[in-house]
């Protein structure tokens, strides 16, 4: 009987740690390796050809880290997919443009090593909160980032933006103020022009291989839901482009309760997953 129990116990535990996830912490995604241009990788423990998500914290451009993912990892570990989380610098140090070539460098780190963590090389997702939410659309529409890496867009399965009102920065500061001004000037630059560059909506176009987004906002926050209804109604570019508006959020809650179970906006984020990597 002993002998039994040992053996049941034996085979659990080997099951169990069959099925942790395998993660690789602080990989440099480009020279000289710094802190802010790292990133952490949580794989399924077998299996090959998994798609894989590209997750872009938020911050104000200014803050936040690769650690704060809360349970997604797990969550996206479970339903089969490779999550990768990733750092990138900051302004005043980098500006905007600066930055998005960061996210870019690192999808295509993902892109060469993919499959060295069981992923799929054309099967990316990128996605982002906040900040991190303005990042993922400019980098999934102004295809001269991934281009300037050696990659097309069409490695690109989907985007999912979640909760940014940057999506046209000169819409988003138009009549707000003083206040309001200078923050557009501390993060974008005082130049109209730079406003325009870093406006994921005018860069929709066709021809460029856009991949669908699904576009994340809390319900009653007007300036995202705002800039996400005017960016899926750019229709010229034939984008396809779902919002989802997140009742009974705030802005953190938004992101921080990404993979709980019965939460809505993440059973909406794993239908569109799900969709787009047949």
């Amino acid at each position: 009987m002993r002998l039994f129990v040992s053996s049941t116990l034996c085979l659990i535990t080997a099951a169990l740690a069959a099925a942790e996830p395998k993660i690789q912490r602080d990989v440099a995604y480009a020279e000289p390796k710094t802190e802010r241009r790292t990133l952490d990788v949580y794989a399924p423990a077998d299996g090959k050809d998994h798609p894989v998500v590209v997750w872009i914290h938020g911050g104000g451009w200014r803050a936040g880290d690769k650690r704060g993912v809360q349970q997604k990892p797990q969550a996206f570990v479970e339903k089969g997919y490779v999550f990768v989380s990733i750092n990138y610098r900051f302004v005043p140090q980098v500006t905007v443009k600066e930055m998005t070539g960061d996210v870019a460098k690192a999808i295509r780190w993902v892109h060469d090593h993919a499959q060295d963590f069981g992923g799929k090389p054309d099967s990316i997702f990128v996605m982002g909160h906040s900040a991190g939410a303005h990042l993922a659309a400019l980098v999934c529409t102004d295809d001269r980032y991934l281009k300037a890496e050696g990659l097309s867009m069409s490695i690109l399965k989907g985007c999912v933006p979640v909760d940014t009102a940057a999506y046209d920065v000169p819409k988003r500061f138009e009549g707000v103020g003083p206040p309001g001004a200078a923050k557009a000037t501390d993060i974008f630059t005082a130049d109209a022009a730079t406003h325009r560059d870093l406006s994921p909506a005018l860069h929709l176009a066709k021809g460029k291989s856009i991949p669908p987004f699904l576009i994340l906002h809390v319900a009653d926050r007007a300036d995202s839901k705002a800039q996400s209804e005017l960016f899926a109604a750019e229709k010229a570019a034939d984008i396809a482009a779902e919002v989802v508006p997140a009742a009974g959020k705030t802005h953190g809650t938004i992101n921080s309760e990404i993979g709980l179970p019965g939460d809505k906006p993440t059973e909406s984020l794993f239908a569109f997953v799900a969709r787009r990597s047949k």
